[in-house]
């Protein structure tokens, strides 16, 4: 079980605690109206908490990894968004159909070892907010689940990207591509 995982079981476990506890004070009828008052109150603010936290997280849905097959849910927004890591670090992608290759945001690029600064810019891709300078790089190794692929190549963006994006250039090295349901199935 990893850190963020951890946190999440001890905060559920902590507004179990408080939901219950708040539950049998109310009923045993112990304590003065403005105490109970206060409680249900933390009881309100608590479960607040927990659903803006299952709405701002998409719930529970995850991408999944099994052998060569990566199923991804369409998330909130409606696109499709994949966690892989590259170089060890972990890198949340928009997948993203009309990109021709790998872009990377430049705080990307910086946590994953590339210096977006000393890169030569020299070339130009087409984005929906206007013309950007890119430059090519080389990922060392980017791996999602068992799927490690080597030496892939990618650019960085010269110019604020909300977020990374894997485009086509990555997606073709799968032999299947497709929609099934809420799923973006990619399989090897």
């Amino acid at each position: 079980m990893g850190g963020d995982e951890g946190m999440q079981l001890a905060y559920y476990v902590l507004l179990l605690v408080v939901i219950g506890g708040a539950m049998l004070f109310e009923l045993s009828g112990r304590g003065g109206q403005a105490l109970r008052q206060l409680v249900l109150w933390v009881v309100i603010f608590a479960g607040a908490i927990f659903a803006a936290n299952l709405w701002l997280d998409g719930g529970t849905r995850q991408q999944i990894v099994q052998g060569g097959r990566i199923e991804i849910p369409v998330g909130r927004d409606g696109h499709f968004h994949l966690t892989a890591q590259l170089n060890g670090v972990d890198v949340r992608f928009l997948v993203d159909t009309g990109a021709s290759s790998i872009a990377l945001a430049p705080p990307d690029a910086r946590r994953i070892g590339i210096d977006p600064d000393s890169l030569a810019y020299i070339g130009r891709a087409m984005t929906a907010n206007g013309e950007v300078e890119t430059a090519p790089v080389t990922i060392d190794e980017l791996a999602i689940g068992d799927i490690v692929d080597r030496n892939v190549r990618a650019w960085v963006i010269g110019a604020d990207l909300s977020g990374s994006l894997l485009g086509m250039s990555y997606l073709r090295t799968f032999a299947r591509v497709s929609f099934e349901g809420d799923l973006l199935v990619l399989e090897r």
